[in-house]
């Protein structure tokens, strides 16, 4: 088995699909006609979103998001963290933390999509030395 995709609710496809690939570079597989379903791609793992109007018509209540009381969070890893975070904001998202040194060797930063979405922003893990 393998992780294909995670699909988020948004009220606004598009303007979702839009956002992701200006704020961290990802690029488009695809967007549906109808507008309600699109993906980007991640490497092996697909982001996709769905509008939160289709998840009602298939008999799902899906929640709204919330940047403050997370559930979940979506991880973004990058050599260059403070860029990252730059573009991330200059497209529109909003700072929850900002870059600092984790005490495991990792830098970390934090934001918000305009869905109210947690999004982090991250550096590779600094793994031990074996021995």
């Amino acid at each position: 088995m393998i992780f294909r995709y995670t699909i988020l609710y948004v009220d606004d496809v598009a303007a979702s699909l839009d956002f992701f690939m200006r704020a961290f570079g990802l690029e488009k597989r695809f967007l549906h006609e109808s507008g309600d379903y699109g993906e980007l791609s991640t490497g092996e793992t697909r982001l996709a979103f769905s509008s939160r109007a289709l998840m009602r018509q298939l008999g799902k209540t899906p929640g709204v998001p919330s940047a403050h009381e997370p559930v979940f969070e979506i991880a973004f890893e990058t050599a260059d963290v403070r860029a990252a975070l730059a573009l991330a904001l200059e497209a529109g998202a909003t700072l929850l933390q900002d870059a600092r040194e984790e005490a495991w060797g990792q830098t970390t930063s934090y934001v918000a999509d305009p869905n109210g979405y947690v999004v982090e922003i991250c550096s590779p893990v600094q793994l031990p030395s074996p021995g």
